[in-house]
């Protein structure tokens, strides 16, 4: 197939471009009405009360972990299989990371590792806790929440790879990932590859008014025009006496960042957002003929096949990932025939910069023996019966070979 093959793309339509060009036409290409409207949309998506558009799934978490309050020295836990920004954030803040392994077979962090984590050490020892929905399966974080609830530790969900996924949890609710109910705060990106595509862009949920109010100051440098939270006097900021705040005024109170989405981009959201559901159906019709092709197979081992015996989790399958031996040989064979494949993730531990912070090969096993197998197969809403037939008969030839 002469066609490229990527591992996931973007899916732009003609009501997607007309959304752009409405407001390239319009008053406002940033600070608009459009990033609102896109937040109230993804909001009410999601099934939380709040959300807050942001400048990229990077900018959401560091904001996150700002209104969380990490503090230099703050012991904070992660995933080793994530894409590096999920524990550099804690970083920005001065935190400690403390890498915690996966499941074996979920690929999730491992709940029951987490606890002897705790367990090991006093309680205060740390802070909070960064679960990531990996390659759209959700963390049961029903579970999660009963376990760090003992040890007064936040829960910041990285919901990147999941808008759409859900789990059931002891009561029998849907529990969307981001809605809120048990972490604290949760995040998306909205990078082409993702299910919602705005360029760049990321948006952060919560159910917790006052967390909400300080993103909405952080994302804008710190800055509030709400004259109910002004410091400063009405006789400074006027200049003279008087009886109410100037039209003009605004106070930087808190150090923060431009880290806001423009309209541009809200827009493009909000289009993407009306066929997110449509999309998710194709992603996981893609994810069954996958499931099917190598639910036998003698060489591969695909996680997502196990995901089938578990009624109580619906996955949104941003990655479709198989482990296989010889997976440089495959890598490379799967190139020469124009697919392109990839691999999610280098175990952030062994990072060189978290190398020298003292991680080292051994310390995640799971994790690292993980990485050694992995290889995410093309995962997109377009991806063709045709495309999709070639992936799967070309590890076929390369297997029988």
């Amino acid at each position: 197939m002469s066609k490229m093959i990527p591992y996931g793309k973007q899916h732009i339509t003609e009501e997607d471009i007309n959304a752009v060009v409405s407001i390239l036409r319009s008053e406002y290409l940033t600070q608009g009405p459009s990033v609102l409207a896109f937040e109230k949309k993804f909001a009410s998506y999601i099934g939380a009360e709040y959300a807050v558009a942001v400048a990229n799934g990077t900018a959401a978490l560091h904001l996150c972990t700002m209104a969380l309050g990490v503090k230099t020295g703050e012991k904070v836990i992660t995933t080793p299989i994530t894409f590096a920004a999920s524990a550099n954030c804690v970083r920005y803040c001065g935190g400690e990371v403390v890498f915690s392994d996966i499941d074996d077979e979920t690929l999730l962090i491992d709940i029951p590792k987490v606890k002897q984590l705790l367990e090991a050490s006093p309680k205060g020892t740390y802070a909070g806790i960064i679960p990531v929905d990996f390659g759209g399966r959700p963390v049961n974080l029903e579970e999660l929440r009963k376990l760090v609830y003992k040890y007064d530790m936040w829960i910041l969900e990285d919901a990147c790879h999941a808008p759409g996924a859900s789990f059931i949890d002891s009561k029998g609710n849907i529990q969307n990932s981001g809605n809120g109910a048990f972490a604290d705060l949760a995040i998306f990106s909205f990078h082409p590859v993702k299910h919602i595509a705005t360029g760049e862009g990321g948006m952060i949920t919560t159910n917790n008014k006052e967390l909400y109010e300080k993103l909405m100051v952080f994302r804008t440098h710190g800055i509030t025009r709400n004259a109910d939270n002004f410091i400063n006097s009405i006789e400074f900021a006027i200049g003279e006496k008087g009886n109410d705040y100037p039209g003009w005024y605004m106070e930087m109170q808190e150090l923060g960042y431009n880290y806001r989405l423009t309209d541009i981009q809200a827009s493009l959201g909000c289009s993407q957002l009306d066929r997110a559901e449509t999309n998710l159906q194709k992603r996981k019709e893609i994810a069954l003929r996958y499931d099917i092709a190598f639910k036998e197979h003698k060489h591969i081992h695909s996680p997502q096949v196990e995901i089938k015996n578990d009624a109580s989790v619906s996955h949104a399958y941003h990655l479709y990932i198989i482990r296989c031996k010889n997976r440089l040989g495959l890598y490379n064979y799967l190139r020469e025939k124009n697919i392109f494949c990839q691999v999610h993730y280098i175990p952030t531990h062994l990072m060189p910069y978290y190398r020298q912070l003292g991680w080292k090969e051994g310390d995640m096993p799971v994790a690292e023996k993980y990485y050694a197998e992995c290889l995410s197969l093309p995962m997109y809403p377009t991806l063709s019966l045709e495309e999709q037939q070639y992936v799967i008969n070309q590890i076929n030839t390369f297997f029988e070979n």
